[in-house]
């Protein structure tokens, strides 16, 4: 990911991919935040405080698509969802701000790294999908792979900028 040298516009590729992989360092860093908060959450508090709220919207209607799933998500969390999605969540960011960090510094190797790890998360999240249903988990993979497109086409490209300094020299 080299900087604007010579004055050279960035392709709409190259503008966002720049955009993909910062807003996936900010969803890593938001993943550690979140990863460590969800460690001081009381589960049954959780769950009351979230009953509490919906209360009025599942009575007039109890089938209610999303006051039914931010249920069921509290149940899930107070059966010993907590420390899964803690875990999940700051070993997730952990390694994504590293990679992207890498990324911006243009080693080359953190490419291909980024697309065996989101890939790796890609296929847990579906397995993880399987299990909950959780519409946030198609969301996270969906967006995941349209980075690892992003990130092998630019990868591509900087390898053959990487060879063609080689051969220039």
């Amino acid at each position: 990911m080299p900087g604007n040298k010579g004055g050279k516009k960035h392709s709409l590729l190259d503008r966002s991919f720049r955009f993909g992989i910062a807003l996936k360092g900010l969803d890593g860093l938001l993943e550690m935040v979140l990863g460590i908060a969800i460690l001081n959450v009381n589960p049954q508090g959780l769950a009351g405080f979230l009953s509490t709220l919906l209360h009025p919207e599942l009575v007039e209607d109890p089938n209610d698509f999303v006051a039914t799933h931010l249920l069921r998500a509290a149940q899930h969390f107070g059966a010993g969802g907590k420390h899964f999605a803690s875990f999940y969540l700051l070993s997730h960011g952990i390694i994504k701000i590293l990679l992207i960090a890498a990324l911006f510094k243009n080693k080359l190797w953190a490419y291909p790294a980024l697309i065996v790890t989101l890939s790796a998360f890609v296929f847990y999240q579906g397995y993880r999908f399987v299990l909950t249903h959780s519409l946030m988990m198609i969301f996270l993979t969906l967006f995941d792979i349209a980075i690892i497109a992003l990130t092998w086409l630019e990868y591509k490209k900087q390898k053959a900028r990487v060879a063609g300094n080689q051969t220039d020299s």
